[in-house]
C-alpha cells in the first residue's frame, strides 16, 4: 500500500475481518425485531421480495460509495471528506458530509446505549429465573418497573457505554477487530441455536407463513416505502460508521500461498448485505414460532422483545436457558453496532493528536451524559414534551428520519456527481466495465431518488399529514 493512502489508524488484517466488522455495524436491534415484524405486517414474502430489490438498487450502491470514499481518504469521515474536497477541487461545504455522518452516529449512540442496556438487564432477568412461569401481568410489570426506575436504567446504560468505549479505546486491531472476531461468530452460533429451538417449538409453520406468505394486497405503497427505508437503514448507511470502517480496508491482501489479490469493494459490500439480510430473516424464523407456539400475538417494537418473548420463554421447557441466549444475542448485536457508532468521532480526535483512551473517554462520557435525557424520558421527564414528543422521541426522529437519509443522499450525490469520475472508478477497481456503469447509474439516479422519496414521505407523514 502506498504511503499516500496508508490509514493512520491501521487496517483490518483481512477482508473477512472487514466483512465481520461492517456486518456487525449493520446487524443491530432493528434486525432482531423490526425486519421480521414489518415483513409480516406488509405481506410477508411480498415485502421480502421488494426489500431485496431495494437492497440491490439502493442499499448496496450507497454502501459501495461510502466504503469507496472511506478507503480513498483513509481517515475519519470528517478528515476523509476534507481530503476528498481538496483532491477534487470542490466546495469546502462538502466537508459537512463527514461532520453530519459522525454526528449522526454519535447522537444515535446516546439513546441506542439506553435501549441496549435493556437487553443486558433481561440477560440477568432470564438467567436468574425471575421470569420463570411468570404471568402476563408479572412480565409486563417487570418491564414497566424497569422503565419507571431511572437509577436502574442509568446503571445498565452506564455498563453498556463502558463496554462500547472500552472496545473503541483499544484501536482497530486490538479493540475493534478482536471484538468483531468474537461477537459476530458468537452471534451467528446463538442465532442458529435459537432457530433450532424454534423449529421444535410447535409454531414453526405459523412463523414461516407469517413471514413468507406472498400477500401483495397487504403491501401497497406504504409497504414499498417501508421496504426502501428498511433497506437503507439496516446497512448503517449515512452514520459515518461504514466510511470509517472503509478507511481501514486494505487495497490488497496476500494469500497464504503468497499471491497478492485486490480487495474488491463491490463484492465485499454484496457479502455484507447478504449476511445482514440473512440474520434479519433467521431472527424472524427464530422469534415468531416461539410467539405462535404460546398462542400470543406478535407486536411491534419493545413490546415484542421485552414483554411477549419473555412471557413465551418463561412458559416453555428450557425456556429460561434459551431466553437468556436470546437476550445475549440481542446484546451482542447491539454491541457490534455501538462500537461502530463511537469510532468516527474518536478517530477524528486521534487525528487531532488525542490519545485513543482520552478520545474514547470524552466521546463515551459525553454520549453517556446526553443519554441521561433518554433515561429520564421514560419516567421523571415523561410529561416534559414538545408537541407530545419526549426528549427521546425528538432525538430518535431527528437522527433516524432526517440526519441518516440526508447523509446517505449526500454520499450518493458526492460519489456519483461531484467526485472526479476517474478517481472513484480507480478506487472501486471493478473488473467489468458494465458492472461499474450499472453501479454508477444506480448511485447517480435510482438510489438518490429512492432515498429522497422515503425522506419526503416521512416528513409529509409527520408535518403535513
Amino acid at each position: 500500500m502506498s504511503k499516500e493512502y496508508q490509514p493512520v489508524h491501521g487496517v483490518w488484517t483481512s477482508r473477512w475481518v472487514f466483512v465481520l466488522a461492517a456486518a456487525g455495524s449493520a446487524v443491530g436491534l432493528g434486525n432482531i425485531w423490526k425486519f421480521p415484524y414489518i415483513a409480516g405486517d406488509y405481506g410477508g414474502g411480498a415485502f421480502v421480495l421488494v426489500y431485496l430489490i431495494c437492497i440491490a438498487l439502493v442499499g448496496i450502491p450507497i454502501m459501495i460509495a461510502e466504503i469507496g470514499l472511506g478507503r480513498h481518504g483513509g481517515l475519519s469521515p470528517i478528515h476523509t471528506m476534507s481530503k476528498l474536497v481538496r483532491d477534487n477541487e470542490v466546495s469546502r461545504k462538502w466537508t459537512g458530509v463527514g461532520f453530519l455522518g459522525a454526528l449522526s452516529g454519535f447522537l444515535l449512540l446516546t439513546f441506542y446505549s439506553v435501549v441496549a442496556g435493556w437487553a443486558l438487564y433481561y440477560v440477568w432477568e432470564m438467567g436468574s429465573g425471575a421470569l420463570d412461569k411468570a404471568s402476563p401481568e408479572e412480565v409486563k410489570a417487570a418491564f414497566d418497573g424497569l422503565l419507571a426506575s431511572p437509577w436502574v436504567l442509568l446503571g445498565w446504560h452506564t455498563l453498556f457505554m463502558v463496554l462500547t468505549m472500552g472496545v473503541v479505546a483499544h484501536g482497530v486491531e486490538k479493540g475493534l477487530e478482536r471484538a468483531v472476531r468474537f461477537l459476530m461468530p458468537s452471534l451467528l452460533v446463538i442465532l442458529l441455536i435459537l432457530l433450532g429451538y424454534a423449529i421444535n417449538s410447535g409454531g414453526f409453520t405459523q412463523g414461516l407463513e407469517f413471514m413468507f406468505t406472498f400477500d401483495f394486497s397487504a403491501l401497497g405503497a406504504e409497504g414499498i416505502l417501508a421496504a426502501m427505508g428498511q433497506a437503507f437503514f439496516t446497512l448503517s448507511l449515512g452514520l459515518g460508521a461504514i466510511m470509517a470502517y472503509g478507511a481501514y480496508m486494505p487495497r490488497q491482501i496476500t494469500t497464504p500461498g503468497g499471491e497478492t489479490k485486490h480487495v474488491s469493494i463491490g463484492s465485499t459490500a454484496l457479502i455484507i448485505a447478504v449476511l445482514d439480510t440473512a440474520v434479519a430473516m433467521i431472527a424472524g424464523l427464530a422469534i415468531f414460532p416461539v410467539v405462535f407456539a404460546n398462542g400470543l400475538e406478535p407486536s411491534q417494537g419493545p413490546g415484542l422483545i421485552f414483554v411477549t418473548l419473555p412471557l413465551a420463554f418463561g412458559q416453555m421447557p428450557l425456556g429460561l436457558f434459551f431466553g437468556t441466549l436470546f437476550f445475549l444475542l440481542v446484546s451482542f448485536a447491539a454491541l457490534s453496532s455501538s462500537i461502530s457508532l463511537g469510532e468516527p468521532l474518536v478517530a477524528w480526535l486521534v487525528e487531532n493528536e488525542w490519545s485513543r483512551r482520552a478520545a474514547a473517554t470524552l466521546i463515551g462520557g459525553t454520549a453517556w451524559f446526553i443519554g441521561i435525557g433518554t433515561v429520564l424520558s421514560f419516567n421523571v421527564w415523561s410529561d416534559v414534551t414538545l408537541g407530545g414528543n419526549t426528549f427521546f422521541d425528538i432525538l430518535e426522529f431527528t437522527v433516524s428520519n432526517i440526519m441518516l437519509p440526508l447523509g446517505g443522499l449526500l454520499i450518493a450525490i458526492f460519489a456519483g456527481w461531484i467526485m472526479k469520475e476517474p478517481r472513484i472508478r480507480k478506487e472501486l477497481a471493478m473488473q467489468k466495465f458494465g458492472v461499474y456503469m450499472v453501479w454508477r447509474a444506480l448511485v447517480r439516479v435510482i438510489a438518490p431518488l429512492a432515498v429522497l422519496a422515503v425522506f419526503l414521505h416521512t416528513l409529509w407523514d409527520t408535518f403535513g399529514g
